[in-house]
């Protein structure tokens, strides 16, 4: 497994230039939702084909083995969302709490 380095001084001085560093951390979180979610349907796609034949044929278990090894390289997807925050590639706005919430007059 490839190691990852992530320097904490410098992605909390990123995160506060946008502003609250929770909502930072909020946004990294669902960023890593949609890639692992992207991430995982592109496997299921890969893999539609063996999965069926799986109990029948050996191949279609070192089809299904080669497969998973292409996607263990895969950086995980917490370490893709801090990197495209630390090159400005992840853009958010979280609304207002102001706006959102009802008052009652």
């Amino acid at each position: 497994m490839a190691k990852y380095i992530v320097n904490p001084i410098l992605l909390r001085m990123k995160e506060s230039e946008r502003g609250s560093i929770y909502q930072s951390i909020v946004a990294l979180g669902m960023r890593s939702r949609q890639i692992n979610d992207q991430i995982k349907s592109e496997f299921i796609i890969r893999a539609k084909d063996y999965l069926t034949n799986l109990e029948e044929s050996d191949d279609a278990q070192k089809e299904l083995f080669e497969i998973s090894k292409d996607f263990d390289v895969i950086p995980k997807p917490n370490f893709i969302a801090m990197k495209e925050l630390m090159y400005d590639k992840l853009r958010f706005s979280l609304g207002d709490p102001e706006k959102t919430e009802d008052t009652e007059d």
